[in-house]
């Protein structure tokens, strides 16, 4: 069997792939609440054989969202709305995981769908952004930098996500670091010019991200925990794939059991050439570094590219966003196009359209 298709030991609980589904905003809710579009759109690809599939950026705190529309779980009916969506995804063989979130400076946007752009004024539904110090990311509302109080309520806030994902039936649960959101603010210094606890050394600017994991992994003792981060800004003088792996390995002494590895997102400068696998060279390396799990993400579009990758000792699992979409059933098309359809989760309502080998 094609390593791809081997089954994944994930915190003890077995996963029956190593493609899983990336998250992916889809900017639908009403009130952070998931509704019938979310349903569907998960559910698709737990039926199209993704090992585990997990859920778009769910805010934290209300002025957590990236857009109004953005999924939420800072209250017990968000929990409530969440657990049919969970029970679908395992029904159908996948194991449920819910992305924990912060926008922070990046929140209180126009969704992509509204026809605005930037942030939303508060005359038009929009509130006050936060982020580690009071630098606006290019063309967006100026935040107010976080006090300590502020910086202990984005904690607790984690926690009790992490305890209402846990009851809602998630498994996985992972902590946003990366994107140019909250936390990942709090690492970069081209966001963080902060000069106490929470700024200046490395040690520093990763203190807010340590205190999430170690609460999350408290309030969720049984939870896998995922971290997701930037490998780089893509900027000079920001983040960088060494500072990645530290924190990485400092995560890891905290509770978490994998690490998703993504990049840029935090300035609007960036330099970027996206290309086939192009982030996976990041994940590989913080492998190297740290010996810790990590994923691969970034234009990973077909069965034989992701095990390459695999076999190749880049990374344990493969996440994959847009090429779900185009096909919510990429893990039977993968199986096939390595001549193993038989090793996929076919479900049986779709065995008649089994390759025959």
């Amino acid at each position: 069997m094609s390593l791809l298709l081997s089954p994944y030991e994930l915190a003890g609980r077995p996963v029956r792939n190593r493609l899983w589904v990336s998250p992916m905003c889809q900017y639908s809710a009403t009130d952070g609440m998931p509704g019938d579009w979310h349903h569907v759109h998960l559910a698709q690809f737990a039926a199209g054989g993704a090992g585990a599939v997990i859920t778009e950026a769910t805010a934290v705190l209300p002025e957590g969202r990236i857009s109004p529309e953005d999924t939420g779980i800072w209250n017990d009916a968000q929990r409530d709305a969440w657990a049919p969506i969970v029970a679908a995804l395992r029904s159908r063989g996948a194991v449920p995981g819910i992305q924990l979130a912060h926008a922070g400076r990046k929140a209180s946007t126009w969704s992509p769908f509204s026809g605005g752009r930037g942030s939303i004024p508060e005359a038009f539904g929009g509130w006050q952004t936060v982020a580690p110090s009071a630098i606006a990311f290019e063309g967006y509302a100026e935040p107010v930098a976080l006090d300590e109080a502020g910086i202990d309520a984005v904690v607790e806030a984690f926690a009790a996500a992490a305890t209402r994902a846990v009851d809602a039936g998630f498994e996985i649960l992972e902590v946003h670091a990366a994107h140019g959101y909250l936390l990942h603010q709090f690492l970069s210094p081209l966001s963080n010019e902060r000069t106490d606890a929470y700024g200046g050394s490395l040690e520093n600017r990763a203190r807010l991200l340590l205190r999430v994991v170690a609460a999350v992994r408290a309030a969720a003792p049984n939870a896998a925990v995922l971290v997701r981060l930037s490998g780089t800004d893509w900027a000079e003088g920001g983040w960088d794939a060494a500072q990645t792996s530290t924190v990485a390995t400092w995560s890891a002494e905290r509770g978490a059991d994998l690490f998703d590895v993504s990049s840029g997102g935090l300035v609007a400068h960036q330099k970027i050439t996206p290309g086939p696998g192009y982030q996976v060279a990041l994940a590989a390396e913080v492998r190297q570094a740290t010996g810790l799990p990590v994923s691969a993400v970034g234009e990973i579009t077909s069965g034989p590219q992701a095990d390459r990758i695999l076999t190749a000792g880049e990374a344990d699992v493969i996440l994959a966003g847009r090429e779900w979409l185009r096909d919510p059933h990429f893990a039977l098309r993968a199986a096939t196009e390595l001549g193993e359809p038989e090793a996929a989760p076919w479900p049986a309502q779709y065995l008649r359209a089994r390759p025959r080998t």
